[in-house]
């Protein structure tokens, strides 16, 4: 099956990303644009190269025309955080970046699926929905995908556990806003309160609830500052998204999206339970939330808004 999938942005998030495609064989053709031809030139050529040894595959890098017919086109493009920074300082940066690169992706594939990776995700989410025109089927954040990457990872080494049967998500801001919903968190079906009780775990330290949010919350201020970006859980997370969007069957995943009522929430973009599938986006598994967690999501959703209406969209 012949699938089309272009890059916006070839720096490291966008190079990665392209690069992970490529060795699992998700794309037929991948696509790589950037301001910078010269980058986008080098990593196609590296990335080609790398797959010589594998599936057939066609990597260019070109212009805005070059992704007509795509099924999917990922936006990476932006300034990436500093130490010390958080994604929501680089929010008018990267709104404006997105404002001129608008009306180019939408002339050229309307009809794609778009994935925003960029940052401030779930303001870049909303912006991109209020600017394109593009129906919001077509349109999701990466949102939390990443964190909840993260927390299953703190979860399976906290107890061994294979990666797989762990089932808990990050709701809320990819960002300092964000929680973790534990009510609805299970190990092969078992919430985290009968697996910690079940006889094989019960010796077993209990999950530190408030050290797992800050490890979600502060790893990528943690490799930021120690190699200078992240990109190696970001790719994966998005080349998932793309597996699931190319895939004749639905999935569920944590991402960010226009909320429309849920939970009491509207006009803004964070990440709950979504249905995406061969339709794109479908819709919200509005999943039961403890009072408590409700009002933690209306914060979060509240501190987006805040940042939204200081910006210039």
């Amino acid at each position: 099956m012949s699938n089309k999938i272009s890059i916006i942005g070839a720096g490291s998030v966008g190079a990665t990303i392209a690069y992970t495609m490529a060795v699992d064989s998700i794309a037929s053709e991948i696509v790589m644009v950037d301001i910078n031809e010269a980058k986008a030139r080098g990593e196609a050529m590296d990335i080609l190269q790398a797959t010589a040894y594998g599936n057939p595959i066609t990597i260019n890098y070109g212009g805005y025309p070059d992704i007509e017919g795509s099924d999917i086109v990922i936006i990476t493009s932006g300034v990436g955080r500093k130490p010390g920074q958080t994604r929501i300082d680089l929010a008018q940066v990267n709104v404006n970046i997105l404002k001129q690169i608008t009306p180019e992706l939408v002339k050229y594939a309307p009809d794609a699926m778009f994935i925003i990776v960029a940052n401030p995700v779930d303001i870049l989410t909303y912006t991109f929905i209020k600017l394109s025109g593009i129906p919001e089927t077509q349109i999701i954040g990466s949102g939390t995908m990443l964190d909840t990457a993260r927390l299953r990872s703190y979860i399976s080494e906290h107890y061994g556990m294979a990666q797989k049967n762990v089932h808990a998500y990050v709701f809320g801001e990819h960002g300092d806003s964000s929680f973790i919903p534990w009510s609805r968190a299970e190990i092969s079906g078992a919430s985290l309160d009968v697996f910690e009780k079940s006889d094989i775990y019960k010796s077993f330290e209990k999950i530190d609830k408030e050290d797992a949010l800050e490890y979600v919350q502060k790893s990528g201020g943690k490799i930021i500052a120690d190699k200078g970006a992240t990109f190696y859980g970001v790719a994966v997370s998005v080349c998932r998204l793309c597996q699931a969007i190319l895939s004749p069957y639905d999935s569920v995943a944590a991402v960010s999206s226009m909320m429309h009522g849920e939970y009491g929430i509207e006009d803004v973009c964070l990440s709950v339970l979504n249905v995406i599938g061969p339709d794109g986006f479908k819709g919200r598994l509005e999943a039961p939330l403890t009072d408590e967690e409700v009002e933690k999501l209306r914060h979060s959703a509240d501190v987006l808004k805040g940042v939204i209406k200081s910006l210039d969209i």
